[in-house]
């Protein structure tokens, strides 16, 4: 047995919940079924979270404009950036033409995310044209990896925001009021934004993510992330486990806790308090905060992403076993089947490891599902080594994956040191021919659900019709069924699983009454 005590600053509402993915005078007790290593005991202190739900448009004289393109990192960087526009008074509108303030939380990971952005730029300008005195500003990824570039490149951009800068917001937005361009796109070794409670913007108020930790050291070589979001940065465990639990207690049924490698997650107690590194007194790692969040109640769903393969542990897997809470799905990027690949992209495991992990996955979780990234026709990559990625797919037959072709990145060691040589035909055609197997892959997984009554948390309605209620089983596999009366959002319900396709499970709800949260 173990016991956390959290405390944390009250928190009320002041508004309207705002995407993607909140937490209240917190004093709780979490009971451990089996012993552990870590000295939870050394938890107890005062909280770091803290703050008020901040009030969206319709209240505040002052609107913000905010898109966000890109990862899921990106979505809840977004909402750190409203919390901190709320305190300078601003509330976030949907509508363009409203806003004061125009933000655009940017993606880097390939060229084609960056032309999106551009292109959108293009179309505020005739917005600025009309409106002079509104403030556009870049934030995130690329504004880290173009910095001050931006401002010429794009000449209407007043503001450039790196993504641990967002506390500099209100200095900066002074000097652009005061007619000068403002920039801060320095990356820190400490920040993790625990103290500030985020805007759920347009939040269904159901799911919500929670940011455990920043930056990333792997150094992969086709990668900008360690050089736009910096070095490893792990957040407190009790500030993590308070916002989870204000969101559990204001009505939230799920969380996915985000990183950009989760499983490297690591927090450490010395004896002059808590910290990221240093003392051996004692540690949380990913597979123990697995256990703190999961035990917040055992009807609060708890998701993460994204693991690397070097880093998963069987720890981690034991503690998914441990608590059904834990949805059994793991995103377990492999980008090639090809050890000499591997090897030429720095992801320093081999195709003998991947599979061995996906062993364990399937010994210890036999019911998980596992999903992917690949990327076709990286440097050099022949075609034999392509074959080895199909051949890797065909052994672990992914749930599904998310496909790209190859695209370099200014900056990054395949850029200095490799050439881009694999012709954009040939990527094309490979990348063709692996999502032609995934599609396949999917149908067959998908297939296996079909007769099984699995339960369900409601999310919402299903895009094409307000007849039917959508929501992800444990898998992280959509399902749509009928909408029933008497059942609402953020129930779970049983659903019997009919048929499926590639993407979808659609089923028939059993239940008629209110389910027991």
């Amino acid at each position: 047995m173990f016991f956390l005590s959290i405390q944390a600053a009250p928190r009320g509402f002041s508004g309207a919940d705002a995407d993607i993915l909140s937490c209240f005078n917190l004093n709780f007790v979490v009971l451990s079924q089996k012993p552990t290593s870590v000295p939870f005991e050394q938890i107890s202190m005062s909280g770091s979270y803290s703050g008020v739900l901040k009030a969206t448009a319709g209240v505040s004289e002052k609107n913000l404009y905010l898109e966000s393109y890109g990862c899921q990192m990106n979505f809840s960087d977004s909402e750190i950036v409203a919390s901190v526009m709320a305190d300078m008074g601003y509330g976030v509108t949907d509508e363009l033409e409203r806003a004061d303030v125009v933000m655009i939380n940017t993606c880097s990971i390939r060229e084609n995310a960056e032309q999106k952005v551009r292109a959108r730029l293009q179309h505020f300008r005739s917005l600025k044209r009309q409106k002079p005195s509104l403030v556009i500003g870049v934030l995130g990824c690329m504004a880290e990896r173009l910095k001050s570039k931006l401002l010429d490149q794009e000449q209407l951009v007043d503001l450039v925001v790196g993504p641990d800068a967002y506390k500099d917001l209100p200095g900066l937005l002074e000097q652009v009021q005061g007619g000068q361009q403002a920039v801060n796109v320095l990356l820190s070794r400490e920040e993790t934004y625990a103290d500030i409670a985020p805007v759920r913007l347009g939040s269904n108020g159901v799911t919500a993510f929670v940011t455990i930790m920043r930056g990333c050291d792997n150094m992969c070589s086709f990668c900008v992330v360690p050089f736009t979001r910096g070095r490893e940065r792990s957040r407190d465990p009790q500030s993590i486990v308070a916002e989870c639990l204000e969101l559990w207690q204001n009505g939230y049924r799920e969380v996915t806790l985000l990183g950009q490698n989760v499983d490297s997650y690591r927090w450490k107690y010395s004896q002059e308090g808590p910290q990221n590194s240093g003392s051996e007194s004692g540690e949380i790692r990913f597979s123990e905060l697995l256990q703190l969040v999961a035990e917040i109640s055992p009807d609060l769903r708890v998701r993460f992403s994204t693991s690397h393969p070097k880093d998963i542990t069987d720890e981690v897997l034991h503690t998914m076993a441990q608590y059904q809470n834990l949805c059994k799905n793991i995103h377990l990027p492999v980008q090639s089947g090809s050890t000499t690949v591997l090897a030429r992209m720095n992801r320093t495991y081999d195709r003998a490891w991947y599979l061995e992990r996906v062993d364990a996955i399937r010994r210890i979780l036999p019911d998980c599902a596992i999903t992917t990234d690949v990327i076709s026709g990286f440097c050099g990559e022949t075609e034999a080594e392509h074959q080895e990625t199909l051949t890797l797919m065909e052994a672990v037959r992914f749930d599904s994956a998310y496909m790209f072709a190859y695209s370099e990145r200014p900056g990054t060691l395949a850029a200095r040191k490799y050439p881009d040589d694999v012709p954009e035909e040939t990527k094309k055609r490979r990348l063709s021919e692996i999502m032609a197997l995934q599609d396949r892959h999917s149908v067959e997984r998908n297939g296996q659900e079909e007769g099984q009554i699995q339960e369900i948390l409601i999310e919402g309605y299903s895009k094409k019709s307000k007849e039917d209620f959508c929501g992800r089983n444990s898998r992280n596999k959509m399902v749509v069924f009928g909408a029933v009366p008497g059942i609402s959002f953020g129930q779970t319900v049983s659903v019997r699983i009919l048929r499926s396709n590639k993407a979808t499970l659609i089923g028939e709800c059993l239940v008629e009454s209110e389910v027991e949260l």
